[in-house]
């Protein structure tokens, strides 16, 4: 089977040569194991059934035993048994090498079940289930690396090659590499489904041992995917999920739960970008609801494809989740943050992209063509915004947006003559 180049593979290789071992994280079925074997030179998967008693037993004794092996090691699952990190960061002290371990996990481990951060000698890599570009759907002619170094960097005129529907396509479908072996589109489909099924069956309780009940989980991801894309509050989730009378639910439970969907990488909410330049009590700083793939989104509604045609509104906030998704992709290796901004006027921005040295992108994420000409307004708005507020307090200046962007489902990009550039999602590449 061929292996699908991801963008975390130079920086995996780059990390290597810097750490004594990498922890590669995200949700499951993403890649990771996938990734980290084709760098590695020995493997030991701890959901081994036939193996995994062993291995415990092992570890209980002497779990220095379970790192020997041809370097790098990859240690698939290592949450399974926790005190593997600190046998981990131990060995790559003792040895003083690069390159010893590659550590994958699908959630978090609480810091009372470890010893020492890690810091310093483990470094850290979050992957996501792929992006347009990697599973080759997008035409790649548009370089967001390009955008934010070269001034002079002509993409007009560049192309998709996927109409509204193959995105829809692809958004149900998600960026799951097992999808991509589907014989037929409604195989594909599967997958995403199967994702939740055993998130709400298994893997809530098991990341911690806390039961958790099934049908609870499932209507929390069903309103999470009722509010994708917009600031809707914990008490007005609630309130879906107890609508029926059939579900009991508190606000601390509904907390529990989804603080267990975020260690699994599930639910990924964004955070508000809150620039002083309106008074603090006009912007919207409530976490935006998101998950780690749009497809989360689709299965959970039960929708498909063709309903998704017919209803074009909805699938303009599954798509500014496809958005961020591949965005997180594309800048993986300029360790980037994601935000949004927001204020009661109803001026926004969809996606502020955050690069480490200051340089942002504000964006807004538009499925068509009618939507262009007010999220241009916005941007520039916002821009103008900010200039006024430096001009008139000139200590502590804000930054201008060193991108205005309008990223989607159309067919050629462009730059506006106001500089506002727009791309489709589809000819995006890191």
């Amino acid at each position: 089977m061929e292996y699908l180049s991801r963008t975390a593979d130079p920086i995996l290789h780059l990390l290597l040569d810097a750490f004594g071992a990498v922890l590669i994280e995200g949700p499951k079925w993403c890649g990771k194991t996938t990734t980290a074997e084709q760098m590695a030179k020995s493997v030991i998967k701890l959901q081994d059934p036939d193996m995994q008693e062993d291995y415990l037993v092992t570890a209980q004794s002497k779990p220095s035993l379970l790192l020997n092996g041809e370097t790098p090691r990859l240690i698939d699952e290592w949450q399974d048994i926790p005190v593997l990190w600190d046998s981990v960061r131990t060995m790559v002290d003792k040895r003083s090498k690069p390159g010893q371990f590659i550590l994958t996990g699908s959630n978090t481990v609480p810091q009372d079940k470890i010893k020492h951060s890690g810091t310093g000698r483990i470094a850290t890599l979050r992957m996501l289930p792929m992006s347009l570009w990697e599973s080759k759907e997008s035409s790649g002619q548009v370089s967001i690396s390009e955008l934010f170094n070269n001034a002079d960097y002509d993409f007009d005129g560049a192309t998709s090659k996927l109409s509204i529907e193959d995105l829809i396509f692809a958004a149900c479908r998600g960026g799951w590499p097992a999808s991509l072996n589907g014989n037929t589109p409604a195989a594909q489909l599967l997958v995403a489904r199967n994702y939740i099924n055993s998130v709400c069956a298994k893997d809530i309780s098991r990341i911690d041992g806390k039961n958790r009940d099934e049908k609870l989980s499932r209507q929390i991801l069903k309103s999470y995917a009722r509010n994708i894309s917009t600031l809707a509050k914990k008490t007005s989730i609630l309130e879906d999920i107890t609508a029926s009378k059939d579900i009991n639910c508190s606000i601390p439970t509904l907390d529990d739960y989804i603080t267990a969907l975020e260690r699994l990488f599930v639910i990924q909410d964004i955070e508000a970008w809150c620039p002083a330049i309106r008074s603090k009590t006009t912007i919207r700083s409530a976490p935006k609801r998101g998950f780690c793939d749009p497809s989360i989104a689709v299965a959970a509604l039960g929708l498909t494809p063709d309903a998704l045609k017919m209803q074009l509104k909805t699938f303009g906030f599954i798509f500014e989740q496809m958005c961020i998704r591949d965005l997180r992709a594309y800048t993986i290796d300029l360790d980037s943050q994601i935000s949004y901004y927001r204020d009661r006027y109803g001026l926004e921005a969809d996606v502020v992209l955050h690069l480490p040295d200051g340089r942002y992108a504000l964006i807004e994420c538009k499925l068509g063509s009618m939507e262009i000409e007010k999220g241009a307004e916005h941007l520039l708005k916002i821009k103008e915004l900010i200039r006024e507020k430096n001009k008139a307090e000139k200590q502590m200046p804000i930054r201008e947006p060193d991108l205005l962007i309008i990223l989607t489902g159309g067919t050629m990009a462009y730059t506006r003559n106001d500089g506002v550039k727009v791309i489709p999602l589809a000819a995006l590449k890191p």
